[in-house]
């Protein structure tokens, strides 16, 4: 059983980023820009194994701790996000029409997520991915209107939630259950980031952001900080999904026309 995770002015720009732009925190974007290098170190050094160029062990040791790292500073800074979008949406939009508003963005999000699986199915074939970080993070946010009401109180539910899900590892189940963290005894994705315990995750960054941005706004004193490179570091936070969307495509066929050459 492998259950590996994060083996992985547009329409996309900052889709990622559930917060709105009127104001943006540079803070996260910088952060979120980090985990996108991190996601383009992990998802290089997994082709160069793919395909047989390296022989690094990515899904065990220190890859697979940073692979984890990746995916819980993405999943994190989403949720964080969620309440500074919140805080500018709450005086225009309620009810329905709440919903419908994450319902959109967070849909986006998991079409993206299915054609990821498409791709995957249709290239890889078995280990093809089912349920990954743009399922979770799309489901994160069209579900965010029911725990946006709990404010801070979603920094003990996401712990409890990623607490009750580590029992999960020795459970099997039907395939229908995999969305949820349960799966049969032979599985392999990918890109396996099931809502158990990676929901939690969410819903620990989207209590931090109550607390550290109340309102929508940052609450702590940051120091401007304009270190080398950090611009590019934080445009890259702000094109998030875009770059999700374009690396492994042009990964693989870097690696390929390599190959050719050298082969």
């Amino acid at each position: 059983m492998n259950r590996d995770i994060f083996s992985l002015s547009t329409p996309l720009r900052g889709l990622l980023s559930t917060h709105t732009s009127r104001q943006r925190f540079r803070e996260i974007d910088f952060l979120r820009g980090v985990a996108i290098i991190m996601m383009l170190v992990y998802h290089l050094l997994f082709d160069l194994a793919f395909f047989g160029v390296a022989a690094i062990d990515v899904l065990g040791g220190f890859w697979r701790l940073f692979a984890l790292a990746t995916a819980t500073l993405f999943i994190a800074l989403a949720g964080l996000s969620l309440p500074i979008s919140y805080a500018r949406r709450k005086d225009r939009e309620t009810g329905l029409s709440l919903w419908l508003d994450y319902g959109w963005r967070g849909g986006k999000i998991f079409a993206f997520g299915l054609l990821a699986t498409i791709a995957t199915w249709l290239f890889i074939g078995d280990g093809f991915i089912v349920f990954g970080i743009l399922h979770l993070i799309g489901t994160a946010i069209i579900l965010a209107p029911i725990f946006l009401r709990f404010g801070r109180w979603n920094l003990l539910l996401g712990a409890g939630i990623a607490l009750a899900a580590l029992p999960l590892d020795r459970v099997t189940g039907p395939y229908w259950l995999v969305p949820l963290g349960i799966h049969p005894a032979v599985f392999y994705s990918v890109d396996y980031v099931p809502l158990a315990p990676w929901l939690g995750v969410a819903l620990i960054g989207m209590g931090a952001g109550f607390l550290l941005y109340p309102g929508g706004k940052r609450r702590f004193f940051l120091p401007a900080f304009n270190l080398a490179g950090s611009e590019i570091v934080c445009i890259m936070g702000r094109n998030s999904l875009l770059i999700y969307l374009v690396h492994q495509p042009a990964i693989v066929a870097l690696l390929l026309a390599w190959l050719a050459l050298i082969t």
